[in-house]
């Protein structure tokens, strides 16, 4: 599928992802079933992490866990619509991803999907708001974590991207 991302810097130098297409529409019903549809196509792609050299893979699990998580069910308005629309950009989402943190795995059901742990990265994206005529006004500034599960085989996955919140420092 045809994607219009871009990776941009900000006046801070830090990056951010801008998704210049808005694919999924409407704040209250998102079709997450449509969203996990479109996120099946990155199964099988890996991309490496620019701040740590870490190969992230997108798995099998990747499209249910993004679209039916129950970070995701929790979701509602603009937020929803923005992880949604982040979909589109996940590899690049996860190419500038900084601030690398590790967590154990307590959890019996991830005994194996994630023997080694977690990882959480910081990421940024950017999505366009426009007028009735489809004109782009300007652009909100969305702060995530994405989540890698680091798994039996020794591969890390991309298992979700959670903690949304719309930045409200720096104009965009």
């Amino acid at each position: 599928m045809k994607r219009n991302i871009d990776i941009i810097r900000d006046v801070n130098d830090n990056q951010i992802v801008v998704i210049n297409d808005i694919r999924f529409k409407g704040r209250q019903n998102i079709n997450w079933d449509d969203v996990e549809k479109y996120v099946r196509q990155y199964i099988g792609k890996f991309v490496a992490i620019a701040s740590s050299n870490d190969i992230v893979y997108m798995g099998s699990d990747l499209p249910d866990e993004f679209s039916g998580s129950k970070y995701t069910e929790k979701l509602k308005g603009a937020l929803a619509k923005a992880k949604a629309n982040a979909a589109q950009g996940l590899p690049e989402l996860v190419e500038i991803a900084v601030n690398k943190r590790f967590k154990k795995n307590f959890a019996e059901k991830h005994r194996k999907n994630a023997k080694y742990g977690w990882y959480r990265y910081d990421t940024r994206f950017a999505l366009p708001i426009c007028d009735e005529y489809g004109e782009v006004h300007r652009y909100n500034v969305f702060q995530a974590e994405i989540v890698i599960r680091h798994a039996e085989n020794g591969k890390l996955y991309l298992y979700d991207i959670i903690n949304i919140r719309k930045e409200t420092k720096y104009p965009a």
